[in-house]
């Protein structure tokens, strides 16, 4: 009877593996959704003679060679030389463009990767790596086929934004856990990583020149912690590694509204302080003191709360602009990507024409130091500068008036794409004023047809925000960024064609499995069959 029962528990076994194995190269899971996939009828073998062979002329192209090299190398055990010489698996560059596309073809005996630039080919890798068994995800050598189904792949993303958002300043989040989150990012081919650096609980980055933003302001947090912040090497530091993984840092400061925390370092900005009228975006702050005593400036209280838009900047003292100044070009120095976010949102306590006011000048700043605007939709309440983009997260008509004014928009509808959303009502953190977001509803909307009057041509992109007031260490990322973000990283890079609701739902799982394995805590939808 024993042997009867290990006979029948074998036999699940073996059955049970290999339905876990893909028959084709449509059926491995992949994540994005690629425009072009074609299925071979054989398999090629990953084995420990295997090398990484470089093709090309392109300074970057060893780095990519190394990176794929060292996500291969911990799970299987094999050497994976790289060089210029010979390998299985080519890497070919054939320009140094900034195309995002790549061709992917498989054979039984070797694997190519083709790109006209630098990003495509990391895609491709992206890519190629999901073909594997999920067991290669693990930090140690697995005793498993590597072996991956024959065919081939061309692929192009959809939108050349593609992006999420870490809100540092309500929860201090660390470094060590914002490069995490930018490996995650990496793996579904988002390229841009926004920073909310300030909010009325915690000012998150050294300026140099204002030295009590950090020393006060980012002192605490929601709810009474320690807080905490970057200094400007730990920021180039992240630029860096971000960088490296074709991720463009998007620093934000949120103004004039959610300011609370500077306004609690620095008194002399809080609305109604007198200073005579005058140009102070080249005199030193100290010199500034010293020259002109201040009126008995009365700092704002630190605060650890979650309720929104009763801070402002005064809009008509010209020493918020040589603040503003500063901080712009301080962070601007630091950061190689072309955006600066100036916020916007939820200044419901300065007045419409002083908002604008603001806006505009703030606009004028950032581009003197060769950054180009993005603000929350009520920027286009102003004029906007040629190039600036409005992040439309509320309300379409302020996605209009961006559009009508020749503006792109970038999508990050609270309805859909706000990570810090509740999945429904039984959810430990998160919050749910604008919806219950569930992972099909995360995955089942079409940019281009969700705002009225809002077409592909007018939109830059999309990014998926994750607002930190519930959440405090990366257990609280991981339950509420994953499965979403996989999800959204679809409807940004692949076609409307191309997605299916029910084939997502089969792919992801192969991706549960992944994390599991790397100890990511995802949510585990009841909408999918894990």
């Amino acid at each position: 009877m024993k042997k009867i029962t290990w006979l029948f528990a074998l036999t699940g076994s073996l059955l049970f593996g290999s339905c876990q194995k893909s028959s084709t190269l449509s059926e491995t899971g992949i994540i994005p959704i690629p425009n072009e996939l074609v299925n071979g009828t054989g398999t090629f073998d990953l084995s420990p003679d295997s090398g990484i062979k470089l093709v090309g002329q392109n300074e970057k192209l060893t780095h990519l060679g190394e990176y794929l090299a060292n996500r291969l190398r911990p799970a299987t055990g094999f050497d994976l030389p790289v060089s210029f010489d010979q390998g299985q698996i080519i890497l070919e560059l054939t320009d140094s463009s900034s195309d995002e596309s790549y061709n992917l073809e498989i054979s039984e005996n070797e694997v190519k990767i083709t790109a006209s630039g630098e990003a495509g080919l990391f895609y491709g890798i992206q890519t190629f790596l999901q073909l594997f068994p999920v067991e290669l995800a693990s930090s140690s050598v697995q005793s498993v086929e590597w072996t991956i189904q024959t065919g081939s792949i061309k692929d192009s993303p959809e939108f050349g934004y593609r992006g999420a958002m870490l809100d540092v300043a309500r929860h201090f989040i660390s470094v060590e856990d914002v490069k995490y989150f930018i490996d995650q990012m990496a793996s579904y081919k988002l390229n841009f990583l926004h920073l909310h650096l300030s909010d009325d609980q915690g000012w998150r980055i050294e300026i140099k020149s204002w030295p009590k933003l950090t020393e006060i302001g980012g002192s605490t947090e929601v709810g009474g912690g320690k807080g905490g912040f970057y200094t400007q090497e730990e920021y180039e530091d992240l630029v860096a590694y971000a960088a490296e993984r074709f991720i463009t840092i998007v620093p934000e400061i949120d103004m004039p509204g959610h300011t609370n925390a500077a306004l609690a370092s620095y008194g002399e900005l809080n609305p109604g302080v007198n200073l005579p009228d005058g140009d102070f975006s080249t005199v030193n702050k100290k010199e500034l003191d010293y020259q002109m005593p201040l009126k008995n400036p009365q700092a704002s209280e630190l605060y650890t709360g979650i309720e929104v838009g009763w801070s402002t900047f005064s809009s008509d003292l010209e020493l918020t602009y040589a603040f503003v100044d500063s901080v712009v070009r301080e962070i601007s120095e630091l950061t190689s990507g072309p955006y600066f976010h100036i916020g916007g949102d939820e200044s419901h306590v300065t007045e419409k024409d002083d908002y604008i006011y603001f806006v505009e000048r703030v606009q004028d700043i950032v581009s003197k130091y060769g950054k180009t605007s993005i603000g929350w939709d009520e920027i286009a309440t102003a004029k906007l500068l040629p190039g600036s983009v409005a992040q439309f997260w509320a309300k379409e008509e302020n996605a209009k008036l961006a559009k009508d004014q020749g503006n792109q928009i970038l999508m990050s509808p609270a309805t859909k794409m706000y990570l810090d959303m509740q999945y429904d009502s039984t959810s430990r953190i998160g919050l749910h004023w604008a919806a219950y977001i569930e992972l099909d509803s995360a995955y089942l909307w079409e940019p281009t047809e969700f705002a009225s009057g809002i077409s592909k041509e007018n939109i830059l992109g999309l990014e998926a925000p994750l607002w930190t007031e519930t959440v405090t260490n990366r257990a609280d990322i991981d339950y509420l960024v994953f499965p979403r973000l996989a999800a959204l990283s679809e409807v940004a890079w692949s076609s409307k064609e191309k997605r299916s609701w029910e084939s997502f739902q089969k792919r992801v799982v192969s991706h549960g499995k992944r994390w599991d394995l790397t100890g990511v805590g995802f949510y585990k939808s009841p909408k999918v069959n894990w």
